[in-house]
């Protein structure tokens, strides 16, 4: 073999050897290829001490992949959180509340304190939100909350297509909730920020049964800018079981 054909024969391999297969038709050089990030385990998150702790997280990480990426529920509850965990341990000292009652703790707010006021919000709204998500969702409303759901809003999709109408319209970042009014009845609301119904002067007040997070973080990797298209994913993640359970808390 000639020189020059050493030196192609030589180029040829080294190019084999810097290529993988095809991936979707295009070819994809090891330079050019990123291995999956891996994320934490969530019982390793845990807060500093103080009043309140975080509740631990009912699954994995990735468990919820299909319609929410593992990268956002890592961030979302081992940062997020467990920030509004820490800082609210923190504010209700610099206040000398001793209270280890939220709800009380939210009811009784004074909203010009904001610090309490925004990390009381984001323990609380954060704790239900993960806690009514499951892999393996119940898929509908059973019993009492089903007739109280077809009742105001004619059917569980009627309810859906309302949550979702009021995350998808809550200006900048905020919350979608299904609350029970002091009166017994269901009610659809949005808030803003951290704000939850418990908090005084609500426009809507009531005790949050489900509460859907529409700020960026809780879906910018996946969705981007689409919110609406998340909303409806999280219908999909959605256990009525959980949520029949905070209903009858309430009543």
């Amino acid at each position: 073999m000639s020189v020059l054909g050493l030196f192609f024969f030589a180029q040829s391999c080294e190019d084999k050897k810097n290529t993988e297969a095809p991936v979707g038709g295009e070819v994809v050089t090891t330079d050019t290829v990123k291995t999956s990030e891996t994320v934490g385990n969530p019982t390793d998150v845990k807060a500093d001490p103080g009043t309140f702790q975080i509740k631990p997280l009912k699954y994995g990480y990735d468990e919820l992949s299909q319609y929410i990426d593992a990268k956002t529920m890592e961030v979302h509850f081992s940062k997020h959180y467990l920030g509004y965990t820490n800082k609210l341990n923190a504010a209700l000292k610099e206040a000398n509340n001793k209270s280890n009652d939220i709800v009380s703790i939210l009811k009784n707010l004074d909203m010009n304190n904001s610090a309490l006021r925004n990390n009381a919000g984001g323990y609380y709204n954060h704790m239900l939100y993960f806690d009514i998500m499951s892999p393996n969702p119940q898929k509908a409303p059973t019993g009492e909350l089903k007739t109280k759901i077809d009742a105001t809003f004619g059917s569980v999709d009627g309810l859906l297509k309302q949550l979702d109408e009021a995350g998808a319209k809550r200006f900048g970042s905020g919350w979608a909730w299904l609350v029970v009014k002091a009166d017994g009845t269901l009610a659809v609301t949005s808030t803003a920020n951290q704000d939850n119904p418990l908090m005084p002067g609500a426009e809507v007040a009531g005790t949050p049964i489900l509460g859907i997070d529409v700020w960026e973080h809780a879906y910018y990797l996946k969705y981007q800018n689409k919110r609406e298209d998340y909303l409806t994913a999280f219908n999909n993640v959605l256990d009525w079981k959980q949520v029949e359970e905070n209903f009858k808390k309430v009543k």
